[in-house]
């Protein structure tokens, strides 16, 4: 069996010890690394975890269960897919951070892997997968490190709750049967879903604004029936570097609290084509969380009427 080792590094302007933080905290890994969907904690334990991630490689939405060991005295975490994904047989790697001093840092990412079957078409694969995604990693958490402290304005989360007098399996059915919103959303004019591996989903979406005009997102989906859904926009809005949202539904002896939540980081650059010369990055949030809103708002109202008229 081979067994292949690679090494991929970039330096960073910002100290080890946060980092490393940002590393070893996976939950912010949809928001720092670009192929990442969505990762869950299976197990948490004294210095080790297993984790659940859903995310994409050579344009292929892939999830597999790792296990880490974190190291935060050494700066370094061991990473190892407990059952990989094909063409990969076997999956692990180091991350390290070494000081360079009170204020930057080397990221060295180390993979070692193996194809099923040593196929060389599928060690091809693995080797442009991981190569691309290794790069991209490393220029994303270089970015996102960086700008951390600077733009703590641009990226910013809210939420929006309703009650509902139903079951959580109906609403949580109307949000996850987004095939059907064009028929079902007023603010919805097209939709394609596409789910060949079950509960991961592919949402393509023509949403209208209030001002008459159509965008399309593309995002991709990850259910947990019937509480939760998660999910990831790779093509957005003109305003908008980044989104990532989950809906949750949470029963009680009463009914259901519906909620939707976001995440976002506002793309400066577009502000003022969008908005006008004058317009500030308080505007461009005022915008976007109040076109994010309205649209989870009416969702959820939807969502509740049909969960409602089903009792």
């Amino acid at each position: 069996m081979t067994n292949r080792l690679v090494e991929h590094e970039i330096t960073v302007d910002a100290p080890a010890a946060a980092v490393y933080r940002l590393i070893a905290e996976v939950e912010n890994w949809p928001r720092i690394f670009p192929p990442t969907l969505h990762v869950d904690h299976l197990e948490r334990g004294e210095g080790e975890e297993r984790i659940r991630i859903w995310a994409t490689a050579n344009g292929e939405a892939k999830n597999w269960t790792s296990r880490r060991t974190l190291d935060p005295q050494g700066l370094r975490i061991t990473f190892r897919q407990e059952v990989s994904s094909p063409p990969v047989a076997a999956m692990g790697g180091t991350w390290i951070v070494e000081p360079l001093s009170d204020s930057a840092c080397r990221v060295r990412l180390l993979h070692d892997y193996r194809a099923v079957d040593d196929d060389p078409d599928g060690l091809k694969w693995i080797d442009e997968a991981v190569d691309r995604n290794s790069r991209a990693e490393l220029a994303s958490l270089k970015q996102n490190v960086e700008l951390a402290h600077a733009c703590e304005e641009l990226t910013f989360s809210f939420e929006d709750s309703v009650r509902i007098r139903g079951r959580a399996e109906d609403v949580y059915d109307f949000v996850n049967e987004a095939h059907l919103w064009a028929e079902r959303l007023p603010h919805v004019a097209s939709v394609r879903l596409e789910e060949d591996t079950p509960g991961l989903q592919t949402l393509e979406m023509d949403t209208r604004a209030q001002d008459g005009s159509t965008h399309t997102t593309v995002s991709y989906r990850v259910t947990f029936p019937h509480h939760r859904i998660a999910y990831k926009q790779i093509t957005l809005p003109a305003l908008m570097a980044l989104h990532t949202g989950c809906w949750t539904f949470a029963q009680d002896e009463e009914g259901v609290t519906a909620t939707s939540q976001h995440t976002v980081v506002l793309n400066t650059a577009n502000i003022a084509r969008v908005l006008g010369p004058g317009a500030s990055v308080a505007d461009a949030r005022a915008y976007v969380r109040g076109a994010l809103s309205t649209n989870s708002r009416a969702t959820l109202g939807h969502a509740r009427d049909y969960a409602e008229n089903k009792r």
